[in-house]
């Protein structure tokens, strides 16, 4: 089976990246991870000033997923500048890397766009308007359409790179935000980020992460990932990124059958850093086993027939978009 898919003029080697917030900027694997046999990654969220993060404990288990309140620490914009795209450049040039954004303002994604757009080294951007664990907002952009319109309107007049707007799960009009999405410039739709939950130390009677609640991630999230991505594709023909609970081949191709055509790995590496490099190998075999000619045969497959699983022409960037080699 044909591995490499395209869509906005790049080419992925194949349809698995790592998801943001899982691998950092890359660097934080090399030593474990072949990432130039990857389709790509997606780094940590960046803000315009450096982030200590949430209060320990950051994470735990919650059965068989996992629960996390990170609060989106990263080395902020003028060090991923000056450091780690520097690395990224020069140790990764056939997996694709989009750079995450977060800001606690509209304005802060402008400015990080503005500060990031002429640096080499990645292709796009994933904006991260959907994190449960960022303290100091009330509520998620990607709750809010009004904030929705004007952060993808602002950045998409700031840059010709390939947007991706990450959606939320607990989103009850999924449908129109990526509608919203779509209408104020997005390129693709990351569905999902992690779910808001709790967990709490039964020994002790309190919230078992420092900051209280925190966002579930890992196969718990599999179901709900499967459900936005098959609900949007019948909305919209935008590229699809799907990503929650992947942890198999079998998991990747249900993402596939329901109209993402590349997926990303997260929690699935805390306990097998190389479970990215296994999928894609099994995602190959199976695909030769079923005599399946490409990965894009393959997108919105699971689909019922009525539903219009169309992606968008591969070969297309946006305009003026320009495009890493």
């Amino acid at each position: 089976m044909k591995l490499a898919v395209e869509r906005w003029g790049i080419v992925f080697q194949n349809p698995v990246l790592l998801a943001a917030g899982t691998c950092g900027f890359g660097q934080e694997l090399q030593e474990v991870v072949d990432l130039e046999a990857l389709g790509g990654l997606v780094t940590k969220s960046v803000t315009l000033e450096p982030r200590l993060g949430n209060q320990s404990p950051r994470m735990a288990e919650i059965g068989t997923s996992m629960i996390n309140s990170v609060g989106l620490a990263n080395p902020g914009l003028d060090r991923v500048r000056s450091e780690k795209l520097p690395w990224i450049r020069e140790h990764m040039r056939r997996a694709k890397v989009f750079v995450s954004l977060a800001g606690r303002a509209p304005e802060e994604y402008l400015a990080l766009v503005e500060g990031l757009d002429k640096e080499e080294g990645f292709v796009g951007y994933e904006l991260n308007l959907s994190c449960p664990n960022d303290s100091r907002m009330q509520r998620p952009f990607v709750l809010d359409p009004d904030a929705v319109t004007e952060v993808v309107a602002g950045t998409r007049a700031r840059t010709g790179r390939p947007l991706l707007v990450k959606l939320a799960p607990n989103d009850p009009n999924l449908g129109e935000t990526a509608r919203c999405a779509e209408g104020a410039g997005a390129d693709g739709l990351t569905l999902v980020n992690t779910l808001p939950g709790l967990a709490i130390d039964t020994d002790h009677r309190r919230a078992v992460l420092g900051a209280g609640h925190g966002g579930i991630s890992g196969p718990g999230l599999l179901g709900a990932g499967l459900l936005a991505v098959a609900t949007v594709r019948r909305m919209t023909a935008l590229p699809l990124l799907g990503v929650g609970g992947v942890g198999s081949a079998r998991d990747a191709l249900q993402y596939l059958f329901a109209g993402a055509f590349l997926v990303q790995v997260g929690t699935a590496t805390f306990a097998d850093p190389r479970s990215a490099e296994r999928i894609i190998r099994d995602l190959e075999r199976w695909g030769r086993r079923q005599g399946v000619g490409s990965v894009d045969d393959l997108v919105g497959a699971g689909l019922p027939r009525s539903a219009p699983a169309k992606v968008t022409s591969p070969g297309t960037p946006p305009p003026g978009a320009r495009v890493e080699g």
